[in-house]
């Protein structure tokens, strides 16, 4: 296939050669070869278009076999450089080509000798743009990651989409926001509706004493996260709000900002979840932190009353997972040691049982 178009290209060029040297003026003793080319002129090109053609096309013919496996080395040899090596150095040789374009109007101005130097010079300034440019491939190479990565930081620094948390009128009462916003577990902007103030306002101005200080406890806990913590707070109020429930507002403002609804209501957060609103529950947060107890470890704990089954005693964890012993009763409000024999994970949390660790050793 090579061989075929290095004859096609040399039959072309040959007869574009032929048809050029035709329009040659030719010179007193070179009047034969105008008689031999022909009286007119148009008839004189076409004559020497064909014997150009013909002359190019023997001439490939004869060079075709070297040439094309010259040219398949070189395709060989350039298939065996890394893609890398490759681009580096066609960006060189862009370079080089480039400069040799620039000084081409003043090089073509020197006398006799100007073509030929302008080709040698784009030839020299192309070869050794290559050759730069292949052997800098490394830096090139943390050049264009450099310009990449502080693209990308500055796209980074750019206006970011902040989530918005809503907290609603029970996870405040409940406080532990405050403890998981100070280890900076929360994101985005903490919203308070204003609907929700109201609700703790009426709790904390209640007659009944339990609700008038679990309403208390929350403006507290509103007013620690708003000054000593880092978090940002916003106190969302609405212009146009509309009667209801404050549950069915919390889900239309989650709705309405693309927030999550932050709650401890069992309730709150099925109607989130039939509305399509995410919720982060922090119950189920505290679930998921609870330390892991296996069947057969050992544990310390401090018996503190009853259970519902004869003989059982009833001790809790710190994170006030509830221990069921085996025979505990009889060690309420003592510390003693107990061997777990099995974890049981209910809808209300975590169940263990265990029995002490001196009936193990008594067996």
């Amino acid at each position: 296939m090579m061989k075929k178009v290095i004859q096609i290209l040399g039959l072309l060029l040959g007869a574009l050669l032929g048809q050029e040297l035709s329009t040659v003026q030719m010179s007193g003793n070179s009047l034969w070869m105008s008689s031999l080319l022909g009286a007119s002129t148009g008839s004189g090109g076409m004559f020497s278009a064909v014997v150009g053609a013909f002359a190019g096309f023997l001439l490939a013919t004869a060079i075709a076999a070297p040439l094309s496996r010259w040219l398949q080395r070189g395709i060989d040899r350039l298939s065996e450089y890394p893609i890398s090596d490759l681009l580096t150095g066609l960006v060189g040789l862009t370079f080089g080509l480039a400069l040799s374009s620039f000084l081409y109007p003043f090089i073509t101005d020197i006398p006799q000798v100007g073509q030929v130097l302008a080709a040698g010079t784009a030839l020299l300034l192309g070869y050794a743009g290559l050759r730069i440019g292949m052997h800098k491939k490394e830096e090139m190479g943390d050049w264009f990651r450099t310009r990449r990565t502080a693209e990308a930081t500055k796209k980074d620094d750019g206006p970011r989409y902040e989530e918005h948390k809503i907290l609603d009128t029970s996870v405040i009462i409940d406080g532990r926001i405050a403890d998981i916003c100070k280890t900076g577990f929360i994101e985005g902007t903490l919203v308070i509706p204003e609907f929700v103030l109201e609700e703790l306002q009426h709790i904390a101005d209640s007659s009944d004493l339990l609700k008038r200080n679990r309403g208390r406890r929350g403006l507290d806990i509103l007013n620690k996260i708003q000054k000593e913590l880092d978090v940002r707070v916003l106190i969302y109020e609405d212009a146009t709000e509309e009667p209801g429930e404050v549950d069915s507002k919390l889900v239309k403002l989650a709705k309405a900002m693309k927030g999550k609804v932050v709650t401890n209501d069992f309730n709150l957060n099925k109607v989130c979840e039939l509305q399509g609103v995410s919720v982060l529950n922090i119950n189920d947060l505290a679930n998921a932190v609870k330390p892991v107890v296996l069947p057969g470890e050992e544990i310390v704990v401090q018996v503190i009353k009853d259970g519902k089954e004869h003989g059982q005693g009833v001790a809790y964890l710190d994170d006030g997972t509830m221990i069921v012993v085996e025979g505990g009763r009889e060690y309420i409000g003592t510390t003693m040691e107990v061997l777990v024999t099995s974890v049981l994970q209910t809808s209300a949390g975590r169940m263990i049982f265990a029995k002490p660790k001196l009936l193990e050793k008594a067996l």
